[in-house]
């Protein structure tokens, strides 16, 4: 349940993937959050009551997030995060120049990016108490947690609820494993595929979606929707460790 003081964000991409993940990521930690697709959507929202931070993607279809940018600095003072897809200086200057206050690459890593947003609240004056609770760990000695199963870092096998072994193979405990390590961070595809034994230089190889569908389907509750590891559009996929009950 959301506090009434909660941070108000507003999340502006047009991938409902990355939207998603944001949005859920920073509701799990009491942040009140709205989610646009583009401009219109966000000047709906504004007229509710205004935001305390908008999370604003660059290439948005219509209106980019450069002229939101530069016309919401005109009218309000509302911080903003730009994001970016391409690790560019000219798109972080001029990202700046039109106001923003701070801007993150994509492919990013989620707690970096709620890093970010605290820092710009905090020097923005529009932080409240602590709105977020303590990372839930992604290990627990050497077993990790994916939904349903775990996996016996030591042993390279996934343990059930029953305790009964479920064998892997050497690149299904490589990806497992990847992911473990990266917990809520987007991970492009390529670096997975570093991963992979026998990986081809093919750059438009796809096979890692093949390898990610296989694993999904032992640690997934719902492998058809998938909340474990989540698809980014366009970029590539997510480890979301399961939290503690409240």
């Amino acid at each position: 349940m959301q506090r009434s003081n909660a941070v108000r964000l507003a999340i502006v991409d047009d991938e409902p993937d990355i939207r998603g993940i944001i949005a859920d990521y920073f509701v799990k930690d009491g942040y009140a959050v709205s989610r646009c697709s583009c401009a219109a959507e966000l000047d709906l929202i504004l007229t509710s009551g205004p935001a305390d931070l908008v999370i604003l993607d660059i290439s948005l279809p219509g209106e980019d997030g450069f002229s939101i940018a530069r016309r919401l600095r005109a009218t309000t003072g509302t911080p903003i995060i730009m994001l970016t897809g391409m690790d560019g200086v000219v798109d972080r200057v001029v990202g700046l120049e039109m106001g923003a206050d701070d801007y993150v690459t994509k492919p990013f890593d989620l707690r970096e990016l709620k890093a970010r947003v605290r820092a710009v609240l905090r020097r923005t004056g529009a932080a409240r108490p602590d709105a977020s609770a303590a990372p839930v760990p992604a290990a627990s000695g050497k077993r990790v947690c994916f939904g349903k199963v775990c996996l016996d870092l030591e042993r390279r096998v996934l343990i059930d609820e029953d305790g009964t072994e479920i064998r892997l193979t050497a690149t299904e405990f490589d990806l497992l494993a990847t992911f473990a390590r990266n917990p809520n961070r987007v991970l492009s595809r390529d670096r997975l595929l570093d991963t992979a034994p026998g990986r081809d230089d093919n750059p438009f190889d796809r096979s890692i979606d093949i390898r990610v569908t296989r694993i999904r389907k032992k640690v997934e509750v719902d492998p058809a929707k998938p909340q474990i590891i989540r698809t980014v559009r366009s970029v590539g996929y997510i480890y979301v460790p399961p939290r503690a009950a409240a």
